[in-house]
């Protein structure tokens, strides 16, 4: 599926995604991927049971801002683990889980806005 707005050319957008993999930025992905306004890289949880604080700790060393990260769990909304959700929290960072498409395009809308937002994305 094709998805896109028109934002400042420096910023990440999600262009496609499905098929197993993602379009980010002009640049194709197998697999999962973590996502900021300024980088996307290739991320190894396959499925929900996978994700942890530690799994998401390159989005925490790259330095930026982060007010919302968006969980897409794949093809159908799965509620994070507690464990997950407090981990976030004790570093004062919100999160919304939501089915992958559904995260690829509110990443793109918030990100459109300027906001300080990050995606974690499982392929479909």
């Amino acid at each position: 599926m094709e998805i896109g707005q028109r934002v400042p050319a420096a910023r990440k957008l999600v262009d496609r995604y499905g098929g197993g993999g993602f379009r980010i930025g002009g640049e194709s992905f197998k697999g999962s991927v973590l996502v900021a306004s300024t980088f996307a890289l290739a991320w190894p949880p396959a499925d929900l049971a996978e994700v942890t604080a530690a799994s998401l700790e390159p989005l925490f060393a790259a330095g930026i801002a982060i007010d919302l990260l968006l969980l897409g769990c794949g093809p159908r909304l799965v509620p994070p683990p507690a464990s997950l959700r407090a981990a976030l929290r004790a570093r004062h960072v919100a999160i919304e889980a939501m089915d992958t498409g559904a995260a690829c395009r509110t990443f793109n809308v918030l990100t459109a806005e300027g906001r300080h937002v990050v995606a974690a994305l499982i392929a479909v």
